[in-house]
């Protein structure tokens, strides 16, 4: 009888160590052609091995030498290179116990890692390439808030914990005093998961501290530490700012005496685009106008491949919060360099555009040039010099400058009337913060024609950057929005039929078919509410290099150009027209062509990211405000209607509160996703999207920016103006069951939790 042919376990180790990754047993059968007989001393061999510590036998299945990496492993990126690649170490390693973390590269050419920033963490797939190098393909994200988080260090009756502030974490962590870092109980820190082989068992560390539970400053600092954003630049960054200047004339062109204007909210610290407007002098374009949009010369300053370029794409675009600004770029270029002050020379790429007299763009030319600003103005400052009310800034200004701009704005106007752009009327509400760092009350944005000015020559330039990158077949970052499809039309279909309006059966191709709605809308004391169903139908506008249009402006073709100081996508069409266009250095390098597919996905996550942050922010803020508030009543409408409960918008102050199912009138409510609303099974009360409700407020925490709300007695979800009401579908009693189980449920859970919380 043939002895069995099985490895030596000095081969076996050999084997795994150079693999260095875990193996299935069938794996391990396959790799050295185990057969029949030779099973049973092959499964000796592991089991003995496994008994001596030599192998780890890990998920009851797969085997590898201790020092290797699972198969499948989560990671967390430590260091992005100069060419944009990420490498990263194990989340789960003890370096005390485990020593040197190897090092992981991440390949891979699907975008999944595009967005991916340092700190970080992501499920992958590992192969060992080297013996202190591992190569990594992305699975999927995880969620920050698993590896890090922003929470409250406390003490319970047993120890210490600290408990999350993200709402969407459902646990608290047990820490030990040795890893408080200097945090004190009730301070809010940044903490980091510690790994543990325990699911139950669920521990941390702080990392820093971020500041007092009661410090009204630190609202925003939770907000921007929550989503992963940084308030400091690194020093490299800092120090390649510091000896930069305004560059000389040279082969620019001179605009300097060009009356170029600012035109900004008041409360704006960086000017970073100006506007001028004169009628065209050629005899061909009667009635037509000569526009000049210049905008900071930022990619003079942002190098490719620089600290401040790296910096700049990492963060993708500024941060907007109530009280601050997490800037894309440093002070001394955001405020500074970049800010185009009045009467001071600044570097600029701008656009000369001519349009007819029906507003059409005819031709465009862009230049590098130097200019200066000839006055600093407010929106408020321009409308109210419109409106014959002079001072003296704006009084010199009224028929050399500003007439101009409104005369061509009209024609723009009439021109985006006619292409249909989507005419939604969302009141853009500014949480008012006093000297204290508290917030006093929201302000509803003023909505000026000077507004409209300004938003419609920036959005001439973005259309005139796209097409000239199209001339010269450049590539280009272009800013998409497509079309309402699936089952958010579907749900707004629904809802509008409820109106006794309609929309197309094959589906919305233009914006000029939800207009006619909209329109109708504004006769409506509801009319608020279709233009909150249409605009949550619509779809999330991205960056992208594939051109699709934009279905909300109603373009064929546009691409951001008019904030290269707080868009990082503005920055790439800038070094895409320098290149294109010969305009000197700072252009596009050829990896930057290559990579601008990765780099536009990378974008686009960090504009959810900030957009998240800030709406976490403005919660907490409204939190803050409504805590000094419990017991008072409010009229409100209801803004949101999901499973768990009603969102409902206070008509004074915009804050919104959740009122829970457990609070609404006794019944087994059904959420009806199509119509907005949830419907009492026993007594058919209804309450849906856009009905006006009386609230009492019961509860707010600033922490968390969460608020709860209660309906007052006798609320019964009245009807919405025009609105024809629902019948509910019979209900099987499988169905009917289900539902009440699920209500009971939330209740008994809820209960709980208010017990455990007392």
């Amino acid at each position: 009888m043939n002895p069995p042919m099985i490895p030596t376990a000095e081969a076996l180790l050999q084997y795994l160590e150079s693999l260095g990754q875990s193996l299935s047993k069938r794996e391990l059968y396959d790799a050295f052609q185990i057969r029949g007989d030779d099973k049973p001393a092959f499964k000796d061999l592991l089991r003995d091995l496994e008994h001596k510590g030599a192998i780890i036998k890990e998920d009851g299945r797969n085997y590898r030498v201790p020092d290797s990496l699972p198969a499948i492993t989560t990671i967390e990126i430590t260091e992005i290179d100069d060419d944009g690649d990420l490498f990263a170490r194990p989340a789960e390693w003890d370096d005390a116990v485990q020593g040197p973390p190897p090092r992981i590269a991440i390949i891979g050419e699907d975008g999944k890692a595009a967005s991916l920033k340092i700190g970080d963490r992501a499920m992958v797939r590992v192969r060992k390439f080297t013996k202190d190098l591992y190569e990594a393909k992305i699975i999927k994200r995880v969620d920050r808030v698993r590896a890090r988080f922003v929470a409250i260090l406390r003490r319970q009756r047993d120890g210490f914990m600290l408990d999350p502030l993200n709402r969407k974490e459902k646990f608290s962590f047990e820490i030990s005093e040795a890893d408080f870092n200097g945090a004190r109980l009730n301070q809010i820190v940044m903490a980091e998961t510690i790994p543990t082989r325990a699911h139950l068992n669920r521990k941390a560390r702080v990392l820093e501290v971020i500041g007092e539970q009661d410090d009204p400053k630190v609202i925003s600092l939770i907000a921007l530490n929550d989503a992963g954003l940084s308030l400091h630049f690194p020093d490299a960054v800092i120090e390649q700012t510091q000896n930069m200047v305004v560059p000389p004339l040279g082969a620019r062109d001179d605009l300097r005496e060009i009356p170029l204007v600012t035109i900004d909210g008041k409360d704006a610290r960086d000017f970073d685009d100006a506007v001028f407007a004169e009628p065209d002098t050629d005899p061909k374009n009667i009635g037509g106008f000569h526009l000049i949009v210049a905008i900071a010369d930022v990619a003079h300053y942002v190098t490719a491949h620089s600290p401040l370029d790296k910096e700049g794409y990492l963060r993708g675009n500024s941060t907007y919060f109530p009280d601050r600004v997490i800037p894309m770029l440093p002070e001394r270029l955001s405020n500074d360099l970049c800010s185009l002050r009045p009467h001071e020379p600044r570097a600029t790429l701008a656009v000369h555009m001519w349009v007819n007299d029906r507003g059409s763009l005819l031709r465009y030319k862009f230049v590098r040039g130097l200019m200066m600003s000839h006055a600093r103005l407010t929106y408020e400052d321009v409308q109210a010099a419109m409106n014959g009310e002079l001072d003296e800034k704006t009084a010199p200004l009224v028929e050399s400058i500003l007439k101009p701009l409104y005369a061509a704005w009209k024609i723009l106007d009439a021109a985006r009337i006619e292409r249909g752009a989507l005419e939604l009327d969302i009141p853009e509400r500014k949480i008012v913060i006093d000297d204290k760092n508290e917030m006093t009350g929201v302000a509803v944005r003023a909505r000026l024609d000077s507004h409209k000015v300004i938003e419609e020559f920036m959005i001439l330039a973005n259309v005139a950057a796209a097409r000239a990158l199209e001339d010269r077949s450049a590539p280009c970052v272009y800013r998409i929005h497509d079309r309402p499809t699936g089952d958010k039309l579907m749900n707004a279909v629904s809802f509008l039929d409820a109106f006794g309006m309609s929309l197309p059966k094959g589906g919305v191709s233009k914006p000029a078919q939800l207009n006619s709605i909209l329109i109708k809308a504004k006769t409506m004391a509801s009319g608020f509410l279709i233009n909150e169903v249409i605009l949550r139908s619509q779809a999330q506008a991205v960056y992208a290099p594939d051109n699709i249009g934009h279905f909300g402006l109603a373009l064929e073709k546009y691409a951001h150009f008019t904030s290269p100081i707080r868009r990082y996508a503005d920055l790439l069409v800038h070094r895409s027209l320098i290149r294109a266009y010969n305009l000197g250095d700072g252009g596009m390098d050829d990896e930057g062509v290559v990579r601008l597919s990765e780099m536009a996905a990378h974008i686009s996550a960090t504009e959810r990211v900030s957009a998240e942050a800030e709406r976490n922010a403005v919660d907490r803020f409204t939190a803050a405000y409504l805590r000094n508030k419990i017991g008072q009543i409010f009229e409100g409408r209801i803004g949101g209607v999901t499973r768990f409960g009603l969102f409902v918008k206070l008509k004074d102050t915009g804050a919104d509160g959740l009122v829970p199912i457990r609070t609404l009138p006794s019944d087994f409510y059904e959420h009806d996703e199509r119509q907005h609303a949830l419907i009492g099974r026993r007594t058919g009360r209804i309450f849906r999207l856009g009905a006006s409700v009386m609230v009492r407020v019961i509860e707010a925490d600033p922490m968390t920016g969460s608020t709860l709300l209660e309906l007052q007695n006798g609320e019964n979800g009245a009807d919405v103006e025009g609105y024809k009401g629902i019948t509910p579908a019979p209900r099987h009693k499988e169905k009917s069951r289900r539902i009440h189980d699920n209500n009971h449920k939330f209740k008994k859970k809820d209960k709980k939790k208010n017990n455990k919380s007392r």
